[in-house]
């Protein structure tokens, strides 16, 4: 891993920053910055478009629902902190590393 994330923890919740780089030619994490997950999206930032695309990617990596994945700020913007419901902090690092 390049960086050591920011992950913070509470019960049953893990809470980390997202880099979002919208248009990409797939939807793929390409490693940890500053801190943050830097992931591709192939979603427009256009009306949520690019949002609802890095949930739904971010649920099938670390086998969650869509509804347990919460975006706190960042709604409009590339950088983002989002709240996951029942994940491990190991998991998300494990992907981060793949």
């Amino acid at each position: 891993m390049a960086d050591r994330l920011k992950i913070n923890e509470g019960p049953g919740w893990v809470e980390l920053g997202f880099k979002i780089v919208p248009g990409s030619s797939r939807t793929a994490i390409s490693g940890c910055h500053d801190g943050m997950i830097k992931v591709k999206v192939a979603a427009p930032p256009e009306k949520g478009k690019a949002n609802k695309e890095l949930i739904s990617y971010l649920a099938s990596r670390l086998n969650a629902k869509k509804k347990d994945i919460e975006l706190v700020s960042g709604a409009s913007n590339p950088v983002k902190r989002l709240k996951i419901y029942g994940a491990e902090p190991e998991k998300i690092m494990q992907i981060c590393r793949e």
